[in-house]
């Protein structure tokens, strides 16, 4: 009988370290994988990823081919919700996951970035292409991941949407033009977590990142609680700022009245070429943003899956 236990107890632990292992290798993001995309999107064959330019409709053709062969579907007729941006045709890249609960499925959670950049900048030394390599290929490159690594584990009960944001530089016009669509869908839109400039670390900070709007809600309090760490905390100068009304999840929180907040590790004094053409892949840490985009994935499911809706406004 104590044999047949110890073999038991042997099985089940080489059960347990398979599971592990595998979830553990389905959620993993390398600093390669980030590379990869960082280098096509912020590469100068964009050009700066313009609103309406040649370049952007690559980034967003690049986009929708990472959707379709992770098995991320559109959520309207085709991946490519279009707008008008002040007179230039743009949009928005929309990517769907239907949640796995009957119920649940029916509320939705949105993981955007702004795919957008400004074009061309200041010329220095010849070069006046700004790549806008932490702003915002690299919230977009978090996006493409989080995106890759739930349609493999499928693990979501609510729905989500992946969405890259266009025209965010000429003043959030694709973001408020889907949360106003959204809304007018009558989408029941739990929460939505947007990434933004998280090419580098923090400078001399206990967390890993902050987050906008962080006295707004208890969505910090949550991240950390779900992740077993500080991995977000509160950083002043995001306050002092209002960075909370200058990105892409403001435009959902006026039309939702939910929480609807930015990560981000640009803190004001960790990078010198916000806008400027200097803004490249090389002043990249990519081994930096798959750490932290791993970090947020048992968040992330978390808030997927909840039974309730713990995240709430205070």
């Amino acid at each position: 009988m104590k044999q047949i236990i110890l073999v038991a107890i042997a099985l089940l632990c080489i059960t347990c370290k398979e599971t592990t292992v595998a979830q553990s290798s389905a959620s993993s993001t390398t600093a390669a994988d980030v590379g990869s995309i960082m280098n096509f999107l912020a590469s100068d064959e964009l050009n700066g990823r313009d609103t309406g330019s040649e370049g952007l409709e690559k980034a967003a053709k690049y986009i929708e081919s990472a959707f379709k062969e992770s098995g991320i579907t559109p959520y309207f007729e085709t991946y490519l919700d279009t707008f008008d941006a002040k007179g230039t045709e743009t949009y928005n890249v929309v990517g769907y996951l239907k949640g796995t609960d009957p119920e649940l499925s029916k509320e939705f959670v949105i993981v955007g970035a702004h795919f957008d950049h400004i074009g061309q900048g200041k010329d220095v030394n010849g070069d006046v292409i700004a790549n806008g390599a932490n702003d915002n290929a690299a919230g977009s490159t978090a996006v493409i991941s989080l995106a890759k690594h739930f349609a493999k584990t499928k693990n979501n009960k609510r729905s989500v949407l992946f969405v890259l944001f266009g025209a965010e530089e000429r003043g959030l016009l694709g973001s408020k033009h889907l949360a106003k669509v959204l809304k007018e869908k009558n989408l029941d839109l739990y929460t939505m977590v947007n990434f933004e400039m998280i090419g580098v670390p923090l400078n001399d900070k206990a967390y890993k990142a902050y987050i906008t709007g962080f006295e707004a809600s208890n969505m910090a309090k949550k991240i950390n609680e779900y992740v077993g760490s500080e991995l977000i905390g509160f950083l002043p100068k995001a306050k002092e700022f209002q960075l909370f009304r200058r990105s892409d999840n403001y435009p959902f929180y006026k039309e939702f009245g939910v929480p609807c907040q930015t990560i981000s590790t640009f803190d004001f004094t960790n990078y010198d070429y916000y806008h400027h053409v200097d803004d490249e892949v090389s002043q990249m840490n990519f081994e930096f943003m798959a750490e932290l985009i791993n970090d947020c994935v048992p968040a992330i499911t978390s808030i997927l899956n909840t039974p309730t809706k713990e995240i709430k406004l205070n």
